[in-house]
């Protein structure tokens, strides 16, 4: 069996640790074959494929690859998590259907159709462009969602505002593409998360000026701090707290520091959460409205 289980090994680091069920049965027997995959050795990806261990996208990816006899390659989600601006994660791979195969979709494989999608190269892997794919994918989210992505997409340096408004002329009349071209001037790369642009497109929609992100103020400690968001006229800010910001009695006394430092410079800040964003937009929206109506003594 060790001289079986280096054959093995051999076919799979020579294919990128995948391997369809008859090269392995070729250097093995089904017994020992069904024996391997009991244990965890090997996992069933594809119909026929099998990898080496825990199944990666990549390794799934080259299943295919390896299923259909040529490289595969991918679009919308998929795309976007290779050029680094994914801010959806689903389970399911998107792919383009092959030139000359008829792939066909399965549990955790999405088959898509582009005829006359640009694509391009990256490492070893064939996509829709950079700027097609985060406005094909934000054509299919809420509008909060979608600015994330047209955020993330700047962020990554992948792709430009001019490449996204080119992206977005060459899908018009396609479903959701009216509100990507609306919030397209709106998408900013200084947007640390896709909760960060929520909050931001629900202080919009609420009416408030646009603020400025990721503002640095010398607090009364005499540190730089970078404000989520900032109204510098008005001396408030906003912060988003990704966790919850008093979990524990150190993290509520440095919380309540770092506070006190802004107050003693004449700033105002207001934080918000998750649930705040999500479920009660309108409330922190009328809080931020207040401050700057009110502004304080200097």
């Amino acid at each position: 069996m060790a001289a079986m289980d280096e054959a093995l090994q051999r076919i799979f680091d020579r294919q990128g640790g995948v391997a369809t069920s008859g090269q392995i049965l070729a250097v093995t027997s089904r017994y020992e074959f069904e024996a391997v995959v009991k244990r965890k050795y090997v996992e069933r990806i594809w119909q026929g494929v099998y990898c080496l261990g825990e199944p990666t996208d990549e390794m799934r990816l080259r299943g295919l690859d390896l299923a259909c006899g040529t490289r595969i390659a991918v679009c919308l989600a998929t795309a976007a998590a290779l050029f680094g601006f994914d801010t959806e994660e689903p389970k399911e791979l998107h792919v383009l259907n092959p030139p000359g195969h008829q792939l066909r979709p399965v549990d955790g494989l999405v088959v898509h159709r582009r005829d006359g999608a640009p694509l391009v190269s990256t490492g070893e892997r064939r996509a829709t462009t950079p700027a097609w794919t985060a406005v094909e994918v934000a054509r299919g989210l809420r509008r909060p969602r979608a600015l994330a992505t047209l955020d993330a997409a700047l962020r990554s340096k992948t792709v430009s505002r001019g490449e996204l408004w080119r992206a977005a002329i060459e899908q018009a009349g396609r479903r959701g593409i009216v509100a990507v071209r609306d919030l397209l001037p709106l998408a900013d790369p200084r947007a640390e998360s896709p909760l960060e642009s929520e909050a931001r497109l629900a202080m919009i929609d609420g009416g408030l000026p646009s603020p400025e992100l990721q503002f640095a103020v010398v607090d009364g400690n005499g540190e730089v701090r970078r404000l989520d968001f900032a109204w510098p006229d008005q001396r408030v800010a906003v912060e988003y707290d990704g966790v919850d910001w008093h979990s524990g009695p150190e993290a509520m006394r440095a919380d309540r520091r770092r506070q006190s430092a802004l107050m003693d410079v004449g700033w105002v800040v207001i934080p918000i959460v998750f649930e705040d964003v999500r479920h009660r937009a309108w409330d922190f929206v009328a809080r931020i409205d207040h401050q700057l109506r009110h502004p304080r003594a200097a």
